[in-house]
């Protein structure tokens, strides 16, 4: 995978999964078989396991394979490696910036930015998606035409503990049923994932952005979603904590109204040239158009 961080820098890697999906997705028969264990009822059996008591033997291994530095989190004994992977970090790590024209990024991850065309769609890698199949509501997606789509891909490194991204007033969560493939971006290629996986949405009223929707999506083995405030209108801080995912990559897409948030131009330009760029939760992801 090709990245940049914030300075600029680049880094390229590929790890052990990325070179074995790579194999695996050119094989009909491992596409298959692939398929078959991204059905809802595999993930929930993983999740069973990753639940029990014997699952905290992997937490030291997995820590030490992806470099987490624990120091950076609550102190805690955990009795799952679920319990490990939904931890929470120690206050103050993740900043929220004071300028309330700031759009944050909802969690830890990858990003990539896309242009929404006049007939509301984008493409990523080769598989193309339109708004109105993500949301699956006509008029809604209607709405952000011209706009831009946003995608944090998180890795097993990253904090998956999530917050909102802007304030506001927020509907009701919506549930889309779907399967649980993994979003490494090599599956992009060849599955539609985002328009195919389990995911909820909301969409947030801000005074500043537009109407946002956050969007997560669930993966290979992350079967469980938990938002805090599923259900109802309410009014929610940006910065404040909305859920989190259990193990597994997973995925965070925003949805931006045309002319309502200005996309920081190092993601647009980091996507355009084959890079995801490197953001922690509460960095700047755009700025409100002024009018």
């Amino acid at each position: 995978m090709k990245y940049r961080n914030r300075k600029g820098e680049q880094f390229e890697e590929t790890t052990s999964q990325d070179k074995l999906l790579q194999k695996a997705y050119k094989s009909y028969f491992c596409r298959a078989f692939l398929r078959l264990l991204s059905m809802p009822g595999f993930s929930e059996l993983g999740g069973m396991i990753l639940d029990s008591k014997l699952s905290a033997s992997f937490i030291s291994d997995f820590a030490e394979k992806n470099n987490i530095d624990l120091s950076d989190y609550e102190p805690k004994a955990y009795r799952s490696f679920n319990d490990f992977f939904t931890r929470k970090i120690k206050p103050g790590s993740r900043p929220i910036p004071k300028d309330k024209n700031i759009l944050i990024s909802p969690s830890d991850g990858k990003v990539t930015a896309y242009k929404i065309d006049e007939v509301n769609g984008f493409v990523i890698k080769n598989s193309v998606y339109s708004v109105r199949s993500l949301l699956r509501d006509k008029k809604l997606a209607k709405r952000y035409e011209g706009g831009t789509a946003v995608i944090i891909r998180l890795t097993p490194d990253d904090y998956h503990r999530y917050c909102y991204a802007a304030t506001g007033i927020k509907s009701h969560d919506r549930i889309i049923n779907g399967v649980l493939s993994t979003v490494n971006p090599v599956v992009n290629e060849y599955v539609p994932v985002y328009r195919e996986n389990s995911r909820r949405y909301c969409v947030i009223r801000t005074e500043n952005f537009g109407d946002v929707v956050q969007m997560e999506v669930g993966a290979l083995l992350v079967g469980k979603i938990t938002n805090a405030h599923p259900y109802g209108r309410r009014t929610v801080l940006r910065g404040e904590e909305k859920g989190y995912f259990e193990f597994g990559g997973s995925t965070i897409v925003l949805l931006l109204e045309k002319n309502k948030v200005d996309v920081c131009p190092d993601l647009l330009e980091n996507t355009r040239k084959g890079f995801e760029t490197k953001l922690l939760q509460g960095e700047a992801v755009g700025v409100a158009v002024k009018h």
